[in-house]
């Protein structure tokens, strides 16, 4: 099938080097076909003739350009409760601490939203009032995910597998012009603090001790040492026995000075100890 614009392995090698630089995302060489599909787009609306044209003018500083690039090569699957072995084992680390003191909670892939309010709707079911003690901060590279995330409304079959009573609970049917949509309800919004955070950055707007970090289904877009570098700095952000919850694809066996395992993919700081970033 004939391409509209030419892509030849030196502009793929190109996009790689770039995206990895810029937001630590390691492109497999098999991405070639889905990385010019959704480049192809950001050539069409601005105008450029060529990849070479529009790598060009990336490097030269367009800083808004920059965010579109990063935001079309980033994949944002998610759900409600996904992957929920992790829930159970979080709402017990929040019953365990209770409501003696404040709790802070980082969801560091936002994505669309759906994760964040399943860790706001944990946090309501299992403290009840004192859900009042709990702040989440939930962050994204991704600025479109993250709008989306804090409008929190969505289509009805994002959220047709949800428990009836859950469903009723924790959200908003929408009517008229929002008939087929669903809308959370403002408690789980309040709990939530929605910021873009690139892991790359040499700093975070965060100060420890944090008590639990949800870091799922990201690692994966990342090398081994930069995977090593980011589990770095998270291990003194946590509490002495706070815990970082991973993806079940992602192993951090080459991290074991830094994180050992609970299994089930949960993880605890190997050696203690509270900082800051």
């Amino acid at each position: 099938m004939e391409r509209e614009f030419a892509f030849s392995t030196v502009d793929f090698e190109r996009v790689r080097q770039l995206i990895y630089h810029h937001a630590g995302i390691s492109l497999s060489p098999i991405k070639q076909d889905m990385v010019y599909s959704r480049l192809a787009r950001r050539l069409r609306a601005t105008g450029k003739k060529s990849f070479s044209e529009y790598l060009d003018g990336l490097e030269h500083g367009n800083a808004e350009e920059w965010e579109r690039f990063v935001n079309s090569l980033t994949t944002n699957l998610t759900s409600f409760f996904r992957e929920p072995h992790h829930f159970p084992i979080f709402a017990e680390r929040l019953k365990k601490i209770g409501t003696r003191r404040p709790i802070r909670i980082w969801c560091c892939a936002s994505s669309t939203g759906e994760e964040p309010y399943s860790l706001a709707i944990t946090v309501l079911e299992a403290l009840g009032s004192g859900a009042s003690q709990v702040s989440i901060l939930a962050s994204d590279l991704d600025t479109n995910v993250l709008a989306t995330a804090q409008q929190g409304v969505y289509p009805m079959e994002r959220v047709e597998k949800m428990e009836p009573e859950r469903l009723r609970k924790f959200f908003l049917k929408g009517t008229g012009g929002q008939d087929g949509m669903v809308s959370v309800r403002p408690e789980l919004r309040r709990m939530i603090d929605f910021q873009r955070i690139n892991l790359l950055d040499s700093n975070w707007p965060i100060r420890g001790p944090l008590d639990v970090i949800f870091c799922r289904n990201v690692m994966i877009y990342f090398d081994k040492p930069t995977q090593y570098k980011i589990l770095s700095r998270f291990a003194p952000l946590l509490q002495d026995d706070g815990l970082l919850f991973a993806g079940h694809s992602e192993s951090f066996l080459h991290a074991a000075d830094i994180f050992r395992s609970l299994g089930k993919t949960v993880y605890v700081p190997a050696r203690g100890g509270r900082g800051e970033n």
